[in-house]
């Protein structure tokens, strides 16, 4: 290695300062422009000390090597630190560096100099040199020592970020353990203390990592697959979220939707089990027969059918349980909800206005096959038992069909309704939704309802929602 005089050192660093550039110095005395930077820069920080030549090699502590270590692995460069530290070779950080990464605070210890004697040593040389073993094998412990704190902390960080994470108690993904490991080693924790704490290969950690780095293609899909999911409030599941995707042009399978929404954490709510309100009170009047028999298929709408009574339960804020009954009619064609009606308490006139709407909406349709009768499916409620009811449907050419006695299935259809609804309404996202009124509740239910018969896609009619099926069913020749 060339040595320069400090008369050199300081005439280069002299024409420098006269208004030269770096290289133009450099041109001019014949040297690379990295070392005319280097002088200058030590010159600058440290005056003259900075580039007076050393007459031995400097030695620095493993104390001095590690505060230098960790703030190269917070972000400052080599070239920087070398200046403030007033090193002359920035190399030697880059090998602190490397020993570091490698072998952790024990790289940075210093080695034994020398090779043991082969000749008889003398009972003084025996001393000293077991006493600069015992110096040697205690720096090693120590050295050891703080190389187990060092591993315990980036242990201690990893399984903190881990906690975090798995909040849900679902199952951790390798692509999550890469994350944590790869922001926590920009922290300045060794890679292989984390890897360690991760129990993840090196090769695994770098492939992940590889593959975080490429674009995602499937961004575009992302995007969309999140607006629809929050747009219905997490009611859509895999099959109805494949079937909205292509309405918005994408050519995807419903595996990949799957997959896609696993990855996002997106998952629709789950239905509970809950008790069921019964209108049955004996019987008051006359039960007709089971027409509907469990057929709920038709192909045209306004041809069957169905209805019943449901309760919800309300805790206002003072504690008193306020209660909300709803009647709705249900067409078995499509699944729209042709008319319904709310009230605080389950008397006949709930019923009889639900009718009263329901009727008016089929004048207005009108029956385009007057040969076949319209069917009107209920349990055997006390409400539907009532002359008046019965004599209603027989104005109006309806055929009463009644469920057999405790017998839920025979009428599933709006027993399912029944049970989305308020699923969707109460369960939806991870949390129970809580009404503190009445009225507020109701506004809720006629708000779904109405997104329930125009925006709600099903798998079953083809992607559409019940109004949309309908419409489409009648602009067919």
């Amino acid at each position: 290695m060339t040595k320069y005089t400090m008369d050199f050192k300081l005439e280069v660093i002299q024409h420098y300062l006269t208004e030269h550039s770096y290289q133009s110095t450099a041109n001019s005395f014949g040297i690379k422009r990295s070392i005319v930077q280097n002088w200058v820069r030590l010159y600058q920080t440290h005056g003259i000390d900075g580039i007076r030549i050393r007459k031995s090699k400097a030695s620095y502590s493993p104390e001095f090597k590690h505060a230098a270590v960790l703030q190269l692995l917070a972000g400052k460069s080599i070239r920087t630190l070398a200046i403030e530290l007033n090193i002359s070779n920035p190399s030697v950080l880059f090998q602190w560096l490397k020993a570091y990464q490698t072998h952790g605070i024990m790289g940075l210890t210093p080695k034994p100099k020398g090779r043991k004697s082969m000749t008889t040593s003398t009972n003084k040389s025996d001393k000293a040199a077991k006493k600069a073993k015992a110096n040697q094998t205690s720096t090693n412990e120590h050295a050891e020592l703080l190389r187990r704190i060092q591993y315990l902390e980036a242990e201690n960080a990893y399984l903190k970020k881990l906690d975090a994470l798995n909040s849900s108690k679902e199952s951790i993904k390798v692509k999550d353990k890469v994350l944590i490991v790869g922001e926590l080693r920009q922290q300045g924790y060794l890679l292989s203390d984390l890897l360690k704490a991760a129990k993840l290969a090196r090769s695994v950690f770098y492939y992940h990592l590889k593959q975080l780095a490429k674009a995602d293609k499937h961004q575009a899909i992302k995007h969309e697959i999140q607006n629809i999911y929050h747009t219905h409030k997490g009611r859509y599941g895999y099959r109805r979220m494949t079937l909205a995707l292509k309405q918005l042009g994408f050519i995807i399978n419903h595996k990949k939707v799957q997959r896609l929404m696993n990855e996002l954490g997106l998952k629709a709510v789950i239905r509970r089990k809950r008790s069921k309100y019964s209108t049955y009170r004996g019987q008051v009047g006359k039960i007709a027969t089971n027409v509907l028999n469990r057929n709920f298929k038709t192909d045209k709408p306004n041809h069957k059918w169905a209805t019943d009574v449901t309760e919800f339960k309300v805790v206002d804020k003072q504690g008193n349980t306020n209660k909300l009954y709803l009647s709705p009619i249900i067409d078995l064609y499509n699944g729209e909800i042709i008319s319904h009606q709310m009230h605080s308490s389950p008397n006949y006139g709930l019923v009889a206005k639900m009718l009263d709407k329901a009727l008016k909406r089929l004048q207005a349709d009108g029956n385009s096959d007057s040969n076949q009768q319209l069917i009107l499916h209920s349990d055997q409620g006390w409400h539907y038992q009532m002359k008046c009811y019965q004599q209603s449907l027989k104005d109006n050419g309806i055929i009463q069909s009644m469920s057999r006695k405790a017998n839920c299935l025979d009428n599933a259809v709006i027993e399912s309704f029944f049970g989305t609804l308020k699923e969707e309404i109460f369960f939806h996202g991870k949390n129970s939704r809580r009404f503190t009124s009445t009225d507020e509740l109701r506004q809720v239910i006629d708000e779904y309802i109405h997104y329930y018969n125009h925006d709600r896609i099903k798998v079953k009619l083809k992607g559409l929602s019940p109004v949309q099926y309908r419409t489409q069913s009648l602009i067919k020749p």
